[in-house]
Parts: structure tokens; sequence; C-alpha cells
């Protein structure tokens, strides 16, 4: 698997700092691509956070949203992924400090 990282160069919405996708390359999914991840500032400003595919709908006038991503059993499953993510991006941004 890869993670490609693509920057948002237009700054909207405000803390969104990057889109991941997850490129397979073997097993049933080689050839696939998973996308919809989001790399956010934190409000706070200290550190980073990453979010997951997720279907928008509403329910009596209330937006809400379902992950399309989730654990089978272990809650903690996705945070390997999202400390993947984190890692790929934070590589983007030397990469991409060294070329300019």
């Amino acid at each position: 698997m890869t993670i490609k990282i693509t920057p948002n160069d237009k700054g909207n919405p405000p803390g969104k700092l990057a889109d991941a996708e997850l490129h397979f390359a073997e097993g049933p999914l080689d050839g696939l691509k998973l996308i919809g991840f989001g790399i956010w500032e934190r409000r706070s400003g200290s550190g980073r956070n990453v979010t997951f595919p997720a279907r928008q709908y509403n329910v009596n006038g209330e937006r809400r949203s379902f992950a399309l991503l989730r654990p089978v059993v272990d809650v903690t499953a996705q945070n390997k992924l999202r400390e993947m993510i984190l890692e790929a991006f934070q590589e983007y941004e030397a990469q991409a400090a060294i070329a300019s």
C-alpha cells in the first residue's frame, strides 16, 4: 500500500492541510485506491488529525456523518493507519521543503 498526499493549496476549508489516498499494490485490492482521508491542523493548534472517509446524511434537519472505514472489533485499529498517513504527510512536507 502506498499513501498519496495532495496538498490543500487553496486554504479552503481553513485548517485543512491535505487529502490522502491509499493506493493498493497487491492482494485482492491490487490496482484500487481508497480516497476521502483528510489531514487537518488541530483547532487548538497543537498537532494534526486525520479524518476518515465518511458519508453525510440528514436526520430531522441535522447533518450527521457515517464512517465508511470502521473497526471490526478493536476500536484502536484505526490508530495505526492514522499514524501512517501522518508520517506520509511529514515526509511529503520534508521533500517539499527540500525542493523549494
